[in-house]
């Protein structure tokens, strides 16, 4: 039997509900494996320990009257820090930031308290969750518990490591360029990027603002496969604006047993070289979900030039997160236009032009967008996901020396750009599809290896149901070392 800290949130909710533990208990239990283990990760940044403990002694009442709250009735929770929670303090790691307080619950901070979490805490990000590190001025570094000298992922690397290490019992983040994925692929958890437009974002965003960005969505992160669905179901709906005449209703699991499904299996592409012990990892998932008789493909590719996918994504993203600039920052950026030679097709050269994009060339961005997406849907009459890498390697080592764009990482042996693993990013993000990201194995340094798995708009179950399968059949979470 998994420890206690580590069950998944179903276990650890069926806990409670049977009266094996109390609400108020359990929230304890973390409290004290914080005290002991946190220093050294910095994973959880912020506590609400007395608002929290007061909803503990609530839902134990309310327990014994019978009262059962939701299928998450009693699980202490952590959220990452860009989710607004009252009281507070909401600052994407930006020190301009540190003084906002959040008045009000994001949306889906409001339906997961509904399912019955208990929320005690928020977990850290990179500054303007603009990083595969979860680090900034503000609250510091947070280090990997698989190897503290390794970052946890980002920008939801405070969310997988706190998991991961057992502080707490089911996360949330977000993710526009596998800022959800990243972390489960760097900590050994579990993750879920939705379908864009179903999860409304209301609450997750910078102060000011209220319009979801493109490309950009929140969801689940976990322990367990089924945890997700449980959060999922919980965050997805549209807010109470686009509820008035939308509902949400997506399509059940495409199948039920592995041997039923359809399975193209991507181990690298021109755009991103992928370490051998990733890829090996997923190519013997593959092998394992042929013994289960699933019809299994190593060639199958939807009809388009990744290579221009993958920039469309970079022209897209950037353009998207190009409204935090400054004036300032705008016109520099637009004088450094200038001086870019029209050759030049560099990561920084392609972010710089975007950040300065006109409206008339992103339409024509956006179209060719939406002509992709096409070529996705075509694809998934054939197969019903598409599995991937979600990160080029397993987690690297911490290195905050200059710019984001300036850094490398080792992939077999060779330094290559960190930028170029955006590529496992924009494969499903940039045409709004869902990805579920895994755990499958470790690598021979004992650093966790998941899988991304990809299905077509609206296949959020089918990706999730996947996940539990392989959850069953091949790869469970198992905790890092060090952390009993």
């Amino acid at each position: 039997m998994t420890a206690l800290p580590f069950r998944t949130a179903q276990q650890l909710a069926a806990a409670v509900r049977s009266k094996k533990i109390g609400c108020l208990e359990l929230l304890d239990l973390y409290l004290k494996r914080i005290e002991r283990h946190n220093p050294r990760l910095n994973a959880i940044i912020a506590l609400d320990v007395a608002g929290a403990r007061k909803r503990a002694k609530a839902a134990d009442k309310a327990l014994a009257k019978g009262d059962v709250w939701g299928p998450l009735h009693g699980v202490p929770m952590t959220i990452k820090e860009s989710y607004d929670v009252a009281g507070m303090p909401t600052t994407w790691g930006d020190p301009a930031l540190r003084a906002n307080i959040a008045t009000r619950d994001a949306l889906s901070v409001t339906r997961l308290k509904a399912a019955g979490v208990t929320l005690f805490g928020k977990t850290n990000v990179p500054l303007m969750l603009a990083d595969w590190q979860s680090y900034n001025a503000v609250y510091g570094t947070t280090n990997n518990p698989w190897d503290i000298t390794r970052s946890p992922g980002g920008s939801s690397g405070g969310s997988a490591a706190a998991l991961a290490a057992g502080l707490t019992g089911i996360e949330a983040g977000s993710d526009i360029g596998a800022s959800i994925r990243n972390p489960a692929h760097y900590c050994g958890v579990y993750g879920h990027k939705p379908t864009w437009g179903i999860v409304s974002p209301r609450g997750h965003a910078l102060p000011g603002r209220v319009a979801q960005g493109d490309i950009s969505v929140i969801g689940p992160l976990a322990r367990g496969a089924e945890d997700l669905e449980l959060a999922f179901d919980a965050m997805a709906g549209p807010d109470d604006i686009d509820g008035e005449g939308l509902r949400l209703k997506l399509p059940k699991p495409a199948h039920k047993k592995l041997r039923d499904f359809r399975v193209a299996v991507m181990l690298e592409d021109q755009n991103s070289a992928v370490d051998d012990e990733v890829k090996s990892q997923i190519q013997d998932l593959a092998h394992v979900l042929a013994r289960h008789k699933a019809k299994v493909s190593d060639a199958a590719r939807p009809d388009l030039d990744t290579a221009e996918l993958h920039r469309l994504y970079i022209q897209l993203l950037r353009s998207a997160t190009s409204g935090r600039q400054t004036d300032a920052a705008f016109a520099h950026n637009q004088a450094e236009v200038g001086r870019l030679g029209a050759e030049d097709t560099s990561y920084y050269a392609q972010m710089t032009r975007a950040n300065t994009l006109s409206h008339r060339d992103w339409l024509a961005a956006n179209e060719r967008r939406h002509q992709l997406r096409l070529r996705w849907a075509e694809f998934f009459r054939e197969y019903d996901v598409l599995l991937c890498p979600a990160a080029a390697s397993a987690a690297c080592p911490h290195d905050h020396e200059g710019e984001r764009h300036e850094r490398t990482i080792e992939v077999n042996g060779r330094r290559v750009p960190t930028t170029d693993q955006l590529f496992w990013a924009g494969i499903n993000g940039v045409c709004y599809l869902p990805g579920t990201v895994a755990p499958i194995g470790v690598t021979k340094q004992g650093l966790p290896v998941g899988v991304q798995i990809i299905g077509p708009q609206y296949s959020d179950r089918t990706c999730l149901h996947f996940a539990r399968l392989l959850e069953r059949e091949h790869y469970a979470f198992v905790p890092p070392p060090g952390y009993d």
